[in-house]
């Protein structure tokens, strides 16, 4: 695990996790939800959320408030945002298939071993209840989860592993194969059936790797099972989600897939 090595600063990773722990929908979080969805103890989430404070990453307005993002987070994400131009390239493309399909369109990243969704383009006319930025789904039962675990080499299945709990080696290994499979037959990866983690929602993903990461992303389609039916991904969905990636791979200069070679 990353934590035994002596270079691992427990303490940053302890404040990472704190940051983490928000969700767009929280209306504010106290220092006992923080601990609750961390683990981290509440007497050094205190230190670390008044340090967090101290340094604008945090806020709140009075002494019993509870914590809400601050400005130097928004200000960081702001910068990391522009600096991955994919996504503004991509733009065009992925609101195109988001309208065409009828489907949600998003982009999803791993993060602390579970696919966090970092940007979605939603159809014309959609139902704002659709999932939105922030929402994380779990690596080994989702879509995206799929697609990701497909694209990484040898080397990066064996980092993520170290991230996962011992009793989820298998499942990673055998979602990598299925995953690699599909890719490499369809151009798109997919957990249907059930293994899939939300029954009510059905989605595909296709790996994209970026020149400004060191790994994977997975651009993905997602509506109701009801609206995107297993059939429905493989004869029109799923090739037109295939086509829009290789697409951007091309207005991004990449002249080669997202698989790793094995």
């Amino acid at each position: 695990m990353p934590d035994s090595d002596k270079r691992y600063a427990n303490t940053l990773a302890r404040g990472l996790s704190i940051l983490r722990a928000f969700r767009p929908t929280d209306n504010g979080l106290g220092n006992l939800d923080l601990s609750e969805r961390t683990g981290i103890p509440r007497s050094t989430v205190s230190r670390l959320t008044f340090t967090l404070c101290a340094l604008g990453y945090l806020t709140h307005g009075r002494h019993h408030d509870k914590y809400r993002l601050g400005p130097a987070a928004l200000a960081l994400g702001n910068i990391a945002a522009a600096s991955f131009s994919f996504v503004e390239i991509a733009t065009s493309i992925m609101q195109r298939l988001a309208d065409e399909t009828a489907t949600l369109i998003g982009v999803s990243i791993q993060d602390d071993g579970k696919m966090l969704m970092v940007k979605t383009w939603r159809p014309a006319g959609s139902p704002s209840i659709w999932l939105d930025v922030g929402y994380r789904m779990p690596m080994l039962s989702s879509s995206s989860g799929a697609a990701y675990v497909g694209a990484l080499t040898d080397e990066e299945t064996a980092k993520l592993a170290a991230l996962l709990p011992e009793d989820q080696g298998q499942a990673l290994t055998r979602l990598t194969e299925q995953a690699r499979e599909q890719l490499l037959a369809k151009g798109y990866a997919f957990v249907s059936g059930p293994e899939r983690f939300a029954q009510s929602i059905n989605a595909l993903a296709t790996p994209y790797r970026p020149s400004e990461f060191g790994a994977p992303v997975a651009f993905f389609s997602g509506a109701t099972s009801d609206a995107l039916s297993d059939d429905r991904i493989h004869d029109s969905v799923g090739p037109a989600l295939a086509r829009a990636v290789d697409e951007l791979r091309r207005a991004t200069g990449q002249g080669f897939p997202a698989i790793a070679p094995h």
